[in-house]
């Protein structure tokens, strides 16, 4: 069976499906990769690796996609890649399925068998291939970064002969595995660091990593879905939410937002007043830019600067940024999804396994995807 990594196209993209290690064990697994041309040089893993962990260079995507049973991916394929796939094959990658329909209606006509990497179920089972936490710890650390250098501030606290410069104060909003990894550094890095989170049950892991729990009452008594992810608030719920961090957070010099409902736009926490009461030099970075954003005044993949001084970084894609560790992690990931699909190096398909279940997207030219079928039908009303 030949598995094949074909070169990124999405620009800015740096990672690879599989590193070189994640190429050796497949074949010693049994299976034939095949890598398209210097599809790992983003990630510093040239074609000389792949060969010598046994991988088949070819030089032309469409002699890969022709020739691949399944298909190994990091962003989301073009219209024209589909295109390329044979029929009935095999594609992993970040689909994000819940809002490219025409993406899904293109796979299921081809009769591709698709599987969504932000799809996996968030099960014990599930761990080693959940491919969305691996990169949000990336993400996490490098905004934490990205904060550092903005702010015209020391983040630790100093005692000097010319006085105590006091420690930044950071707020991160959002306690999944981006916001956790962010206070975790924020802390190494010695600030005074407050998480917040509508799920009150995450109070415990904030205050593990030494932060302080920053906590309101919105009148709610259950706001995490049975993935583990927040719920969508009310209107009213909401706007009590605006209104009560409006008030805290022109306390902080730094302010990282993580906060994303799948499937949804980012739920709207920074007000663009509560931007203007900040002080002058503190920064937000926007971990939900790419799904709208949790500030109202962030912008995609722009530095944004008010007239009050305040800095907004809208960065999409900071896993790329790091991509010898994104990749390295991401491989281990989709590997170990692949492992759920194939028995004696032939493709075995089973949808009564709930991890197959939940990451396959298409098979046998139909949307098998109860959450995908019902986001498209949505937007086809």
């Amino acid at each position: 069976m030949k598995v094949a990594v074909p070169k990124e196209l999405v620009p800015g993209e740096r990672r690879v499906a599989l590193t070189p290690d994640a190429v050796a064990a497949l074949i010693k697994g049994g299976l034939e990769v095949l890598v398209e041309t210097h599809a790992g040089d983003g990630a510093f893993h040239y074609d000389a690796a792949y060969e010598k962990a046994g991988a088949r260079i070819v030089a032309a995507a469409a002699d890969l996609y022709g020739q691949a049973d399944v298909v190994l991916k990091v962003q989301k394929p073009a219209a024209n890649e589909v295109a390329q796939l044979r029929e009935g094959g095999v594609l992993i990658a970040f689909l994000q399925a819940l809002t490219s329909p025409d993406l899904v209606q293109q796979l299921a006509a081809r009769r591709i068998s698709s599987f969504g990497m932000e799809q996996v179920p968030r099960i014990s089972r599930a761990q080693k291939m959940d491919a969305l936490s691996s990169q949000a710890n990336l993400a996490g650390y490098k905004a934490v970064l990205i904060a550092a250098e903005s702010l015209p501030k020391f983040f630790p606290m100093l005692m000097t002969a010319a006085g105590t410069i006091f420690a930044a104060r950071v707020l991160v909003i959002g306690a999944g595995v981006a916001g956790l990894q962010a206070i975790a550094t924020a802390r190494r890095l010695g600030a005074q660091v407050w998480g917040y989170d509508v799920r009150a049950v995450v109070k415990e892991q904030i205050e593990s990593l030494g932060a302080k729990f920053l906590e309101f009452d919105l009148g709610i008594s259950d706001a995490e879905d049975k993935g583990g992810y927040a719920k969508a608030l009310s209107a009213e719920a909401s706007r009590r939410q605006q209104e009560m961090l409006g008030e805290k957070t022109k306390e902080f010099d730094v302010v990282v937002t993580t906060a994303l409902v799948p499937g949804r736009a980012a739920p709207r926490l920074v007000t663009k007043e509560t931007v203007a009461g900040m002080k002058p030099g503190s920064v937000i970075v926007d971990l939900a830019a790419e799904a709208g954003g949790n500030c109202e005044l962030t912008e995609a993949d722009k530095v944004v600067v008010t007239t009050g001084g305040v800095t907004i970084h809208g960065p999409t894609n900071l896993p790329s940024t790091m991509p010898v560790n994104a990749s390295q992690l991401y491989a281990r990931n989709v590997s170990e999804l692949l492992g759920t699909l194939i028995k004696d190096n032939a493709l075995a398909i089973n949808l009564e396994d709930d991890v197959v279940k939940g990451a396959c997207i298409t098979h046998s030219g139909e949307i098998v995807n109860d959450a995908v079928k019902a986001a498209i039908a949505g937007k086809n009303v």
